[in-house]
């Protein structure tokens, strides 16, 4: 009896202590380079001051089809169109709420040229889940991003 207590203790101890450790995610937990659902495109997560931010660095078809580079050819604002995909600033002012959340950010998708409400939450260390939506998170998309350098 006293062994299977004992046990008992043990792995519920162990599963504490897994559920511990992924809820401690720290602010920074969330930078590195991340693929999206799609596989099209791979975003690095980078910090200025207190806010996160992130940039297209790496695209599945990074030219067009005459051999150009893929511009913004979707953005609203017609000066922005010929700005380059690679490099450009495509989450920004994200910050971190605790429980895993980064909050009150927006993400631009260039494929339809709009910007949106965003939030982003850690699921693991190499799992993200990023959800763009229009006023409440309720109306929305989540996209489930994979980390390229495994934690």
């Amino acid at each position: 009896m006293t062994k299977r207590f004992l046990s008992f203790v043990l792995l519920l101890s162990l599963v504490v202590a897994a559920f511990s450790a992924q809820a401690a995610a720290k602010p920074d937990d969330v930078l590195g380079i991340w693929k999206n659902g799609e596989g099209t495109g791979m975003i690095q997560i980078f910090k200025k001051g207190d806010k996160y931010y992130g940039r297209l660095v790496w695209l599945k078809v990074p030219n067009n089809p005459d051999g150009t580079p893929r511009t913004d050819v979707n953005n609203p604002e017609e000066a922005n169109r010929k700005v380059g995909l690679k490099g450009l600033v495509n989450m920004r002012d994200f910050t971190f709420a605790g429980d895993n959340k980064w909050e009150d950010g927006k993400i631009y998708d260039p494929k339809n040229g709009s910007d949106y409400s965003c939030e982003m939450t850690l699921v693991d260390a190499n799992t993200l889940e990023v959800r763009g939506f229009i006023g409440v998170s309720l109306f929305g998309r989540t996209d489930v991003w994979k980390r390229q350098v495994k934690k």
